[in-house]
């Protein structure tokens, strides 16, 4: 990613001085340019003056929780006595789970969650956000059923096939209940909400792990005890469809389908009072009519023009926790042992790098309310290239030492990225696209984050399994090098848009701004003032 898109043509992302200059002189649409009306109010405030979005917000954080615990499962039940007897295989006496088919079931989730944002995308336009996440829901309840179901057949291969399949069937659910999730909170959130509310995001998805990784280690020592572990799923499966009967449909899609009435009734059961809702409402109203005279809101347009940047810095923080080194962090249990830890352990080594976790992304409501998105992701980035360097160190030796200083380390990551670029990259990914667009958007956001996660599950087991790679802790250098490759790209690709609202948003692209210049901008009536003027022609 480069520093700033240049032309639509060529699709880079680096801008002339005269270009900008030439933009900064001219209004680029005869939208009005709204400012935050909250800007003015603390934190505390804002969450108080938008109680009921708070509420709905932290409703739909079923459907993450869901996405949590299906994220830790397969790597915490494969860490099960009695899950690797009925699905693995022995070798030197110990029972191991083959490479190819822990690949397998890691990537079944994720690469089937691409065809359902893909669904989710196109459907929650159709028929709503409230009918996609209950779709989602349904197909999900049937998914765990299939889980339930897989240690029946008396072959071996038959019991890892159907397990594979409910994995699938799952991850395409999940898809669409992300997508869904993640669209919706995106357009009902007032933009000093956005990042606190968007942290919740990693909060529950690391808390889902939390209880998944507390069921397994209640039933770890019980006979087909992963079942159990399965059957758990169900209630955060059905939760997202009581959740579609309870929250009011998104204005922004009323508004698409011009359902104006509508929108107004659904923006006051959000919190607004009469007049407030006219003009939110209103405001939607330009802005969609706005980028409308711009594109047709199909997929291909989220790749034509200025939605071109757009889309391909909302693909990018969507695999940020990929690069990271969430999807290592999620299968601890099964890492640690595979450097020499017991299974017990192990799977307290998971809860405590959870708790860690859910504590830093607490904490990360606050700071992303405080401090840039650069900010918070470039510094979080620096430290975890040392985390993951000094893991690798360490792992060039063996010893009992390596093996906690690898939990340590682990658990250390997921701290830091907790307080930074992990809530940013779902702040980031759902503030960037435009109104017009932003299902479709939110929906390529999530299929780029299911092929990461799918790459990323197939591939890491052939990395640090013992049947393989065998790297163990210098799987650390690995990450060393993604963390590395994702701080230059986020330093040239990844503007600050803290604070904005969707039309100041909408004018720094159209006027195709330097990426670090965005922090910088300043409107009155559309038109850019000339002291950003000078700082976009000046050398940056």
């Amino acid at each position: 990613m480069k520093d700033a898109e240049s032309s639509p043509t060529k699709g880079s992302m680096r801008e002339s001085a005269p270009d900008v200059k030439r933009a900064a002189t001219q209004i680029s649409s005869p939208a009005p340019v709204e400012a935050d009306p909250d800007a003015g109010l603390s934190l505390w405030q804002a969450l108080k003056r938008w109680h009921r979005i708070v509420f709905y917000c932290a409703g739909l954080t079923t459907g993450i929780l869901m996405f949590g615990y299906d994220y830790v499962i397969v790597g915490t039940t494969s860490a099960m006595p009695s899950f690797q007897r009925d699905f693995g295989e022995q070798l030197n006496g110990h029972w191991i789970l083959p490479s190819l088919w822990l690949g397998l079931w890691n990537l079944s989730s994720p690469a089937a969650s691409i065809p359902g944002s893909l669904l989710a995308g196109w459907f929650q336009d159709w028929y709503g956000r409230r009918a996609s996440l209950a779709l989602g829901s349904f197909l999900s309840i049937a998914a765990v059923a299939i889980c339930y179901t897989s240690n029946l057949p008396l072959d071996i291969n038959d019991r890892r096939g159907v397990f594979l399949a409910g994995k699938g069937f799952q991850g395409g659910a999940i898809g669409m209940v992300m997508t869904t999730t993640q669209t919706y909170m995106s357009e009902v959130v007032p933009p000093i909400l956005r990042g606190p509310l968007l942290a919740f995001f990693p909060i529950f998805i690391l808390l889902g792990q939390l209880v998944g990784a507390a069921v397994i280690y209640g039933c770890m020592k019980l006979e087909n005890g992963y079942t159990l572990c399965f059957a758990s799923q169900w209630p955060f499966s059905a939760a997202p469809l009581l959740m579609a009967l309870i929250i009011p449909e998104s204005p922004t899609f009323l508004v698409r389908k011009n359902k104006v009435d509508l929108a107004h009734k659904a923006q006051s059961r959000l919190g607004s009072n009469d007049a407030e809702s006219q003009k939110i409402v209103e405001t939607i109203r330009k802005n969609i009519e706005h980028e409308k005279t711009t594109t047709k809101g199909r997929y291909v347009d989220c790749f034509h023009g200025h939605n071109r940047r757009r889309t391909f810095i909302v693909m990018f923080v969507s695999i940020l926790p990929q690069l990271f080194g969430l999807t290592l962090l999620a299968k601890a249990s099964y890492f640690s042992q595979v450097v020499g830890m017991s299974p017990h352990n192990s799977i307290l080594v998971l809860i405590l790098g959870i708790v860690g976790g859910l504590i830093a992304n607490v904490v990360s409501i606050w700071t992303t309310s405080r401090f840039g998105r650069r900010q918070l992701v470039l510094t979080s980035l620096v430290v975890l290239i040392g985390l993951w360097t000094a893991m690798g160190i360490a792992g060039i030796w063996e010893g009992t030492a390596v093996v906690w200083i690898t939990a340590v380390t682990m658990i250390l990551v997921v701290i830091v990225a907790g307080l930074g670029v992990w809530p940013v990259s779902y702040a980031v990914g759902a503030e960037t696209s435009s109104l017009h667009l932003r299902s479709k958007t939110q929906g390529i956001g999530w299929l780029t984050t299911g092929f990461a996660s799918a790459l990323f599950g197939f591939v890491l087991p052939y990395i640090f399994n013992p049947d393989q790679g065998n790297l163990k802790a210098k799987t650390g250098f690995v990450f060393t090098g993604l963390c590395l490759a994702a701080l230059i790209c986020s330093y040239l690709g990844v503007p600050d848009m803290k604070g904005r609202t969707p039309s100041e948003i909408d004018h720094m692209f159209e006027q195709r701004l330097p990426t670090r210049q965005f922090r910088h901008w300043t409107s009155l009536d559309g038109i850019i003032s000339p002291q950003t003027t000078h700082d976009l022609t000046s050398p940056a």
